[in-house]
């Protein structure tokens, strides 16, 4: 039987995505994806010829991120011209997409050796940027089942916090923790397995160690609007940008094999790929899939809550992980141990692909022996995967 390993995973630092501002600015989302490809090769030691794919996520796939960028990522890379690539969407899960696409493609038997990896310049490409003004992209379809509309991400963020009773003061020491665990990961060299230093930048740009709960609580709403305060009543603007993540800039690569290849290869295997799953959940709540996910992917792999050692859930806002938190009743002592997108932030593609890295550096650091991730998304989704340390 056919098994999917990661052999080695690495990520850029984590700029902060201000157009002109952030650390990585200056480089082009294709060279910074690149970067991570170029290093996770010459790193393993790899012959690049061997490699049968590459899979990239990438969520605003326009200007300087459109014409499949993964493919011109392979070729700036310096692989050869024989590499394949391409790119995929599902929006903040995007490269954990890639991720579970490449090991299932090890599984099937179509590929022995395939890179997962990601990539989104927010500096360069803003978000949104490929929905121009006045674009509908729902389409009458999708208006006529929901009368009402839908709601922005921030929105959602919001219903969450009022369904779940998540006062903004528990919201904010989340992200103080966040931030906490970040700083102090940093300082412990916890990132250094992971992180490829470009251009002289070696470290994440948005962890805050300064903060302070008094500064987080002085924050005024973020998504505060007249017209949703009378839809949703019962919203009392409870998230704010110290409480959500940022926008970012970085690229991240999982280098994933069929597990007797690279064995025959000399190479480490870091961690196994055990089970995956997508689902699909209410698209006005939209960030909740991560709770049926992670029931889902437990399923799948015959695993129950208490087996996982640790649990990397993806911080697009605070209430998301802690709504995950009240539905699981997972010890927050085993989330995100590292820090999460609040602190670390959120360059949209490259995301799935940074955590999976984070999460393998900590089960070996750790000595766990199961790693959950998941991920929710736009739309309604969420990807949740298992790893087992080898």
């Amino acid at each position: 039987m056919r098994e999917a390993v990661i052999v080695d995973a690495v990520r850029t630092p984590i700029g902060r995505g201000k157009a002109g501002k952030g650390a990585l600015n200056p480089i082009h989302p294709v060279d910074l994806l690149a970067h991570s490809l170029r290093e996770l090769v010459a790193r393993t030691g790899i012959d690049p010829e061997r490699i049968d794919d590459v899979i990239g996520g990438c969520v605003d796939q326009v200007a300087e991120q459109a014409m499949n960028t993964t493919r011109y990522a392979v070729l700036a890379a310096g692989l050869p011209e024989s590499v394949p690539a391409t790119t995929v969407d599902r929006q903040c899960g995007s490269s954990q997409q890639a991720v579970h696409f490449a090991a299932q493609g090890v599984i099937a038997g179509a590929y022995d050796v395939v890179i997962a990896c990601g990539v989104e310049s927010m500096s360069r490409v803003p978000m949104w940027s490929n929905v121009p003004e006045g674009a509908d992209p729902f389409g009458p379809g999708v208006a006529a089942r929901y009368p009402e509309g839908l709601v922005p991400q921030g929105i959602s963020a919001e219903l969450i916090a009022a369904k779940w009773e998540l006062p903004r003061s528990e919201l904010d020491r989340f992200a103080l923790e966040s931030h906490r665990r970040a700083a102090a990961a940093t300082e412990a060299g916890a990132f250094a397995e992971e992180l490829v230093p470009i251009d002289g930048i070696a470290r994440d740009e948005s962890i805050r160690p300064e903060t302070t709960l008094e500064a987080l609580a002085g924050l005024k709403p973020a998504f505060e609007d007249p017209a949703m305060a009378q839809r949703f009543p019962q919203i009392d603007w409870r998230v704010t940008a110290g409480n959500s993540s940022p926008t970012n800039d970085g690229s991240a690569a999982v280098l994933i094999m069929e597990a007797s290849v690279a064995k025959v290869m000399g190479l480490t295997v870091r961690a196994k790929l055990k089970s995956f799953a997508v689902v699909g959940d209410d698209p006005l709540y939209m960030l909740t899939g991560v709770i049926p996910a992670t029931a889902k992917v437990l399923e799948k792999a015959s695993l129950k809550l208490e087996d996982i050692d640790l649990f990397e859930v993806n911080e697009a806002f605070s209430s998301v992980v802690l709504a995950w938190q009240r539905e699981t009743g997972v010890d927050l002592d085993k989330v995100n141990v590292n820090g999460g997108a609040i602190a670390l932030g959120h360059p949209l593609g490259a995301s799935g692909a940074r955590i999976t890295a984070t999460l393998v550096n900590a089960m070996e650091s750790r000595g766990g022996r199961y790693g959950l991730q998941t991920m929710c998304e736009a739309g309604g989704l969420a990807n949740a995967m298992v790893l087992e340390a080898v």
